[in-house]
């Protein structure tokens, strides 16, 4: 949501290397619905158990990719993130609630009898891209480095909510517009403060 507020950020999506990747796989008419940090100190001891990103929002059809733009440098010794090939041609997989400590709440079912994981290890700078459906996840990080990146979610213009409130505002970075988007403006400069304000109202909410 700091997209909204740090005007960085903002331009960061729209990134033309970034757009390249992206537009051959949703097309021309880009948007971005949201961006969140996901950074695990050394010594993080939560999991990010398997799960898949389409169980958590309220987006229909599911059509979402997630950049990942590694901050740190990312490997199999701080926690680089796995996913499972083929996953994102399984539709939507059984999951339960996980019981370790962890990042988020899902865990997917029966992960040992799908394909074998696959580590995306990145320089910083770098970044991968997976689908909402794709299974993915991370291990704690036990060693002594940072291990942080941010996610950019991207999808076409036919991608919309289903919330009774929120989740409708976007970045318009090409392509044709939607009327069921609200489109953000350019922010005029960075506001770290408002944007930090705005978060912790947003997850006070979402704790309610």
């Amino acid at each position: 949501c700091k997209h909204g507020f740090l005007r960085t950020l903002y331009d960061l999506t729209q990134h033309p290397k970034i757009l390249a990747v992206v537009r051959d796989l949703v097309g021309e008419d880009i948007h971005v619905w949201g961006t969140h940090y996901f950074s695990k100190e050394p010594g993080d001891p939560k999991q990010v158990a398997w799960h898949q990103d389409a169980s958590y929002w309220p987006l229909t059809p599911s059509r979402t990719v997630t950049v990942w733009l590694a901050i740190d440098d990312v490997d199999e010794g701080n926690s680089a993130m796995q996913v499972i090939p083929g996953t994102h041609r399984m539709g939507h997989l059984p999951w339960r609630e996980v019981e370790d400590p962890a990042v988020l709440n899902q865990q997917l079912k029966g992960v040992e009898n799908l394909e074998k994981p696959v580590s995306i290890c990145l320089k910083a700078g770098q970044f991968s891209v997976h689908s909402d459906m794709t299974a993915h996840g991370s291990k704690p990080n036990f060693s002594d480095r940072r291990r942080c990146g941010l996610t950019i979610r991207y999808c076409p213009k036919e991608v919309r909510t289903i919330a009774k409130q929120g989740w409708n505002e976007a970045i318009h970075c090409g392509g044709q517009k939607a009327p069921h988007w609200n489109y953000l403006e350019r922010p005029k400069f960075d506001d770290i403060d408002s944007a930090i304000k705005f978060l912790d109202k947003h997850m006070a909410n979402a704790a309610r």
